[in-house]
């Protein structure tokens, strides 16, 4: 039974990747992620914030020293606080190539087109097989228009793919106006995949201190259903491999992301809660399905059900929606 997939233009044995997390941290799990069976992982960012605050003093474009931000620095980590430091990850990335078998993805979390872009080629030189650019941010400027932060994205990506020659990854949010038009103009740039999504990280608010305090939960399939939508719509319509992250819990879950049109599957929270050895779970849950279903390669599920064989997705897509609403019993 084949389960190969290609994605980024790399072979994978099966589509099940591990995704950035603190799995990545250090070389002991990323082979422990490797003898579990992993086709590839993606390591844990580095943040434009650490290499502009090295490199130049500045955060968010304000130099350090400037008190009158002082309160507005107390809110990143210190340096030491993350896990590597720039030149330590282009190290990790040297010593983890040399230890492991399997893909290195490396990642670059950041909000600006600047300087810190050129630390991809430091990343490329220590030799990853690919690069996932992950665009993070919450626009609170209400003189930012949404087509300004789409050709900004456009125009990093593109910046990036000038710099690199490894294949490049977009991870992107559900939250743009056309979300299928952004990613048609990533295509059109050089994107070589696609990445749905980054979850969107809230602070919530302490009642008896008064204060806001971050917090990380790990998701659950409840967040699947918008990764299912989105990768079934782009399925077929523009070049880019397509990941799902995100609600990715069962291998239930990692199978309707197939069956949607995604070309790999990461895997972060089901890792975090059940062990590496879970991605074993996931890959002879997808072998049993192919075996039940009577198919021979992964290549004869993958998008049978997207939206490229529908006449008129829009039509679809309305269609469900107005059938939801009224599927209530009465």
């Amino acid at each position: 039974m084949q389960t190969g997939t290609s994605y980024l233009g790399i072979r994978l044995e099966h589509p099940f990747v591990a995704g950035a997390s603190p799995l990545g941290y250090r070389l002991e799990t990323v082979q422990r992620l490797e003898d579990a069976g992993c086709a590839a992982v993606v390591l844990h960012s580095l943040f434009e914030e650490q290499i502009t605050f090295e490199q130049e003093d500045r955060i968010a474009g304000i130099t350090v020293f400037d008190r009158e931000f002082a309160e507005t620095f107390s809110q990143f980590p210190e340096p030491d606080e993350y896990p590597l430091r720039p030149d330590q990850y282009a190290e990790h990335i040297r010593r983890l190539k040399k230890a492991v078998g399997i893909p290195v993805i490396a990642s670059l979390n950041g909000r600006t087109r600047a300087s810190w872009l050129k630390f991809a080629t430091m990343i490329e030189q220590a030799g990853a097989d690919a690069l996932e650019l992950n665009m993070y941010q919450v626009v609170t400027d209400l003189s930012v228009s949404s087509v300004h932060i789409e050709s900004e994205l456009v125009s990093v990506l593109e910046e990036l793919k000038r710099l690199v020659k490894i294949p490049v990854a977009v991870k992107l949010s559900p939250f743009f106006t056309a979300l299928g038009n952004l990613a048609r103009r990533l295509d059109e740039a050089g994107a070589d995949g696609l990445v749905l999504f980054n979850r969107f990280y809230q602070p919530d608010i302490d009642t008896r201190t008064l204060s806001v305090f971050p917090q990380a939960e790990l998701s659950t399939s409840a967040e699947l259903l918008l990764r299912l939508r989105w990768v079934a719509i782009l399925r077929g319509r523009v070049k880019p491999s397509l990941a799902v992250s995100g609600g990715v819990a069962t291998p239930r879950d990692g199978i309707k992301a197939l069956l949607a049109g995604a070309d790999a599957v990461q895997l972060v929270s089901s890792l975090l809660r059940h062990g590496p050895s879970y991605v074993a779970t996931m890959r002879h849950g997808l072998e049993d399905w192919l075996g039940l279903h009577e198919m021979s390669s992964l290549d004869e599920m993958k998008g049978i059900v997207s939206l490229q064989t529908r006449r008129d997705p829009a039509a679809f897509e309305r269609a469900h929606y107005i059938r939801t609403l009224h599927s209530w019993p009465r």
